[in-house]
């Protein structure tokens, strides 16, 4: 039986891809992505952006609750603050006469920098408080973030209850008008979020990250400090949510705050959970499933009652009641969510004939 795989290098023992399997699922996922745009219809595309957009804002999620251990409910309000602010800073630069090719280059950074700067603000309760008292924190920040949007004082850059139109980006000469193009960008930046914030957990930051989230006062008396991680950690996952939230804005044509309320981050969370913190695959998995379950949701209820306006008030609640389900069951029976499930499988299939159970 074997009970073990042999490596013979610490190269090989860091290896994420450390079965030919798991790169068989990886790179077909991939290729998958790349080949999509060629093939699919209309409404296929709208679905993998959706995840794609979700998918780099779980991963900031995962920075935050899966690898630091700080529970937080007001992540959608970073993706507001990247929505906004990238179409605020393009709407700046054409005023202040800058080429539209360099927009984006200046937009994209600056959108993610101001979610950051907001994300440390956030973080700050995070050295006094802890666990359901730091999640009830960010959510009121989360409150606030929309209120601050919505409200007349800043409506001229905001749009307030309106809205605000979306810019189309321009890279390379290459303006980006389709929902289709627009999947090309969600789709590099969904790969190069997970790689770099995968990679970061190889890092000194990132080992710190993690002693914090297993015991934090340990973390503190080895030397790490509490108040340096924890505000980099908010603003990391904050500046990849603002990053989702900039691929949102450049995807739909206008922005507005009730894309940003707390249905969405209860969303992120969910996906989270399902998936499974702390690991690298895990908000790949999660995402599919939550913004995929709606979906089967309505086709199904479509084909059993037709389109009718008590199917879609029926869809709803049941929606509700599905999210439930699977957040109590993961955490009841699989608290490492999907990921896991997905390892033992991969596990079994590299150990075949002798894999049991």
């Amino acid at each position: 039986m074997i009970i073990g795989n042999r490596k013979t290098s610490y190269l090989e023992d860091e290896k994420i891809l450390n079965n030919n399997y798991k790169k068989a699922f990886v790179f077909g996922m991939i290729a998958l992505a790349i080949a999509l745009p060629f093939f699919a219809d209309d409404y296929t595309i709208l679905m993998a952006s959706l995840v794609g957009i979700m998918l780099i804002a779980v991963v900031g999620v995962n920075v935050v609750i899966g690898y630091t251990g700080l529970l937080s409910l007001g992540h959608a309000g970073f993706v507001a603050i990247g929505a906004y602010s990238v179409s605020i800073i393009h709407n700046l630069l054409g005023e202040w006469g800058v080429p539209d090719v360099l927009q984006p280059w200046l937009a994209l950074p600056g959108a993610m920098g101001v979610a950051a700067l907001i994300g440390i603000l956030v973080g700050l309760p995070s050295l006094r408080v802890k666990g359901i008292y730091l999640a009830v924190a960010t959510l009121s920040a989360n409150f606030i973030i929309i209120f601050l949007i919505e409200i007349d004082t800043f409506s001229q850059w905001t749009g307030g209850r309106l809205g605000l139109t979306t810019p189309d980006p321009n890279f390379f000469g290459w303006v980006l008008d389709s929902q289709r193009e627009v999947y090309a960008l969600i789709a590099f930046c969904a790969f190069a979020t997970i790689l770099m914030v995968q990679n970061l957990f190889r890092t000194r930051v990132g080992r710190a990250f993690i002693a914090i989230r297993e015991k934090d006062y340990s973390a503190e008396i080895l030397g790490v400090s509490l108040l340096k991680y924890k505000l980099t950690s908010f603003a990391i996952s904050a500046a990849c949510c603002g990053l989702a939230g900039a691929m949102a804005a450049y995807f739909y044509a206008k922005v507005l705050p009730e894309q940003f309320e707390l249905a969405l981050s209860l969303q992120l969370v969910a996906a989270l959970i399902v998936g499974g913190m702390g690991r690298t695959m895990g908000p790949v998995f999660g995402t599919i499933i939550i913004v995929l379950v709606p979906e089967i949701l309505k086709i199904s209820m479509g084909a059993m009652m037709g389109s009718s306006i008590e199917a879609a008030q029926l869809r709803a609640p049941i929606q509700e009641i599905v999210f439930g389900g699977l957040i109590i069951g993961f955490v009841l029976f699989e608290p490492l969510g999907i990921s896991q499930i997905m390892d033992r499988f991969f596990r079994a299939l590299n150990r075949w004939p002798f894999a049991r159970g």
